[in-house]
């Protein structure tokens, strides 16, 4: 019998160490030895912590458990052989429905194996892979072989994956690099944060098939800093790799050496794009510069490097060890495999999931996220992050590829998934993100620094009640030109959610502009709270609760709110038992 315990970053903000920490107490005061673990997000980061009671091939996953429910797990089912049913959430033969849906190649060892132990990878048939290549295959071999999976790059552009790793192996020179971008930046992404904190060793394995092919020596994880659980456990398995001659020098005693090292970025989000990464490991400020050269020619000090991201790595060892064909065999004609998602929003089932493309945005949203929180009506959502855009709920239907995603105007991006409900303002989601990446804009080139400033003030000023006629053609005109102009990927797709909620949403915009109104109530210089005579009973309790004492009224009688006094908290709505609050 062994234990897991759920220590992703979603389970340790949950309580997960406080969780352990009992367990173990609770079995040394047993005097029990039986082994207790750490393991990666498994994905239903709502049921955070989550303890895993495994007794042979049967694996029993315990949700949202506290300390206080330990000596009762212990007891019943440690002791006794007693699963305790009404705590237990999903069972290796009954899953819990969100991952009955799902096919794991990238999360295939997340929240099943210890990160931290990289005999519990190699047990899970981790390195038979690189093993494979370096005894077996030519790098020809291995390009031709991800070039028949159809794999590609996963950060977001989706290029071919065989066409980059070609383009760096033909490349003249005797140094060449090879780059994991894990400088995921996304508003309500995690995907690659949770792959490294998971399964790093999944990452470090596919960047050494990666190097053979290309024929590199060094490799670099370009990791934000703000990521301090999955750059302790990189380093964790990279020490571990040397010590078991899997990195290093003549890897398994081949003539194939490579070694990788971390660079812990300081969390810009420009730094995503690949040159502007490269910068920032030379130690320079992360700014891009014009393309070509592409890096595959003149990348990391001018030498050829080849840049995926963590997913796209992820996926390399599975390719190699079950074959290209095997990964094309799912998805879609132009786009095969898998895609990981982090889903985020109004979604009853918040975490992570990996699901063939193809699958539609409706059997993700509402088969595997178990539909939008309080049963609210769908109205969107937002892919791609700040550089994607936002689908409407008539185009729920639409497949998840990178075609399909495209024509509805946002991009697949990284896996970002937010869903959104009829209470969200869509003016005010496309302010938020603009914000992100206006903030974000490393100013070297004007449309980017001045355009995406411009916009902003204009999105300001209609969430603030003063929006005039010629604003939206102003907007959708700079919009275009911030997209033509820009010099990389930040720009050029920053405008994406201000284009595609003026055309999906534009009736919300004319309604901020010309009625003064915000549809979804959320713009608070557009909105007024008011008390309904005939719901107020006079208890008080919204002028209680008031925090600038805006209501007032005798007891017994109904209650009047103070407009000059009203910042439109929204106290007394959340306090009043009566439904006696309207807001318009």
């Amino acid at each position: 019998m062994k234990i897991r315990v759920g220590l992703g970053s979603c389970g340790m903000a949950a309580g997960g160490n406080k969780v352990m920490e009992c367990i173990q107490q609770e079995l040394r005061s047993r005097n029990l030895d039986i082994p207790v673990e750490p393991t990666g997000c498994i994905g239903l980061c709502f049921f955070e912590p989550l303890v895993d009671v495994i007794d042979g091939d049967d694996v029993y996953t315990y949700g949202n458990v506290t300390p206080e429910m330990i000596p009762k797990i212990i007891e019943s089912h440690v002791i006794g052989k007693k699963p305790l049913d009404e705590f237990i959430v999903s069972t290796s033969f009954e899953p819990y429905p969100m991952l009955k849906s799902q096919v794991r190649i990238a999360l295939k060892n997340c929240g099943r194996i210890n990160p931290e132990d990289i005999d519990d990878y190699i047990k899970n048939g981790g390195y038979e892979a690189l093993k494979k290549v370096l005894t077996s295959m030519t790098p020809e071999e291995v390009i031709e072989e991800i070039k028949i999976s159809g794999l590609r790059g996963r950060g977001g552009a989706g290029f071919p994956t065989w066409f980059k790793w070609d383009a760096a192996r033909k490349a003249s020179g005797d140094i060449k690099y090879v780059v994991c971008n894990a400088d995921e930046g996304d508003p309500g992404a995690f995907m690659d944060r949770s792959i490294l904190e998971g399964d790093p060793h999944a990452v470090l394995e596919g960047m050494a098939i990666a190097a053979y092919a290309i024929g590199a020596k060094e490799g670099y994880i370009y990791v934000r800093a703000e990521y301090p659980l999955a750059i302790k456990r990189l380093e964790i398995a990279i020490e571990q790799a040397r010590n078991r001659n899997l990195l290093g020098n003549n890897i398994l005693n081949t003539n194939f050496s490579f070694d990788i090292k971390l660079k812990k970025g300081a969390g810009a989000f420009v730094c995503g794009e690949e040159t502007a990464l490269i910068a920032s490991i030379e130690g320079e400020r992360g700014m891009p510069r014009l393309k070509p050269p592409f890096p595959a020619q003149s990348g990391l000090w001018g030498r050829p490097t080849n840049i995926n991201n963590v997913e796209t790595y992820a996926n390399v060892p599975w390719i190699i060890t079950n074959g290209g064909k095997a990964f094309a065999s799912l998805g879609t004609e132009k786009s095969k495999g898998t895609k990981v998602f982090a889903l985020a929003g109004k979604i009853k089932r918040g975490g992570l999931v990996e699901v063939p493309m193809g699958m539609s945005l409706r059997e993700v949203i509402y088969n595997i996220g178990g539909g939008i929180k309080d049963d609210k009506a769908f109205k969107a959502v937002q892919m791609g992050g700040p550089s994607g855009g936002c689908i409407p709920a008539n185009l729920i239907d639409t497949p998840v590829d990178y075609e399909s995603i495209t024509k509805t105007g946002a991009i697949m991006g990284s896996g970002g998934m937010i869903v959104m409900d009829e209470t969200t303002c869509m003016v005010d989601i496309a302010r938020f993100f603009l914000e992100f990446t206006c903030k974000e804009s490393c100013g070297k080139c004007t449309y980017c620094r001045v355009g995406t400033r411009r916009m902003l003030e204009i999105l300001d000023r209609i969430c603030n009640g003063e929006g005039r006629d010629g604003d939206l053609e102003l907007l959708e005109e700079l919009a275009v030109s911030v997209k033509d102009g820009s010099l990389c990927g930040l720009g050029q797709t920053a405008p994406n959610p201000v284009l595609t909620t003026l055309r999906y949403f534009k009736d919300e915009y004319i309604a901020h502009i010309r009625d003064k109104k915000c549809p979804a109530k959320q713009c608070k210089a557009l909105i007024t709270y008011s008390i309904l005579p005939e719901k107020c009973t006079g208890c008080g309790l919204c002028a209680r609760k008031c925090p600038t004492k805006a209501i007032t009224g005798e007891r017994l009688k109904p209650h009047v709110i103070d407009q000059s006094k009203c910042t439109k908290c929204g106290t007394c709505m959340n306090v009043c038992r009566f439904g006696a609050v309207n807001v318009e």
